[in-house]
């Protein structure tokens, strides 16, 4: 892989990753579309970048976050504030992700290798912004979140570990499920993808050192950690802006538009 195609796939991770669309549908049907090879490996590696751009957007509040678990481990508070409390939420909602990939890992690597697989499952996706829309109150803040609201985003994280279901997509349905407004469901679901997108480049940066391959790809994943890590950075801006007054459906309608032009260019290619 070049390093142009690198910067494009980096911006491509890092706008696609908090934009309900799926990211990780993205990286394998943009190479596919235009006909670049794959790159599985360094393409996982570029989940750190986006972790780095949330990490700058929210550096206050994670340091806020951090500070009061601190305290409160050291004050036998745990729960005390809503930043310790929140922190700990955030871990809570993280396992259920966790779990469920280390147990099925290799099924769901196996949808990478199937695009018009992935071109559908974006489509059919699409409902679950729907489901965001037409069943969420969208009254609450973020500062009323509990255990079993973590446990139910948790358990929407779950399915994102398909291609194409998408990550922010999910959370965010899953929090506005349970009553969240737009803006609260997303600022908790881009707190989740700290540990969930740091411990996945983690994770991809071990297997790329075991292959022996790190020196040969590092120039790409350097162009495209800072590609995904700027436009993550600014993508969480907008979404968080567009969010307070504008609901899902655009990025709905968007998913399946995608869809059908992925169905059509794989009946093209026979």
């Amino acid at each position: 892989m070049d390093l142009f195609q690198a910067l494009i796939l980096g911006i491509v991770q890092g706008l696609t990753e908090y934009i309900p669309v799926s990211s990780s549908g993205h990286l394998v049907l943009v190479p596919w579309l235009l006909g670049w090879p794959d790159a599985p490996l360094p393409l996982k590696c570029w989940c750190s970048g986006n972790a780095g751009g949330v990490f700058i957007y929210f550096w206050q509040d994670i340091w806020e976050i951090v500070q009061g678990v601190l305290q409160g481990l050291f004050k036998r508070q745990p729960f005390g504030t809503f930043e310790a409390r929140l922190g700990w939420l955030v871990v809570i909602a993280t396992v259920p992700a966790v779990l469920f990939g280390l147990l099925f890992k290799d099924f769901f690597e196996s949808f990478f290798s199937a695009p018009i697989y992935v071109g559908v499952l974006i489509g059919i996706a699409s409902i679950i912004l729907v489901i965001a829309e037409r069943l969420g109150s969208r009254q609450r803040e973020l500062e009323s979140i509990g255990w079993l609201d973590a446990i139910v985003i948790g358990l929407w994280q779950v399915i994102t570990l398909v291609p194409g279901v998408s990550r922010s997509g999910a959370t965010i349905t899953g929090g506005m499920v349970r009553g969240f407004n737009r803006p609260a469901a997303a600022r908790f679901s881009f707190l989740m993808s700290i540990p969930a997108l740091g411990g996945a480049g983690v994770v991809a940066m071990k297997d790329l050192l075991e292959s022996g391959n790190l020196m040969a790809e590092l120039p790409a994943l350097t162009v495209g950690f800072v590609a995904a890590a700027i436009s993550g950075y600014f993508c969480i801006r907008w979404l968080l802006a567009y969010l307070q007054s504008h609901s899902l459906y655009a990025f709905a309608v968007y998913r399946v538009i995608l869809s059908i032009i992925v169905i059509i260019v794989a009946l093209l290619r026979g």
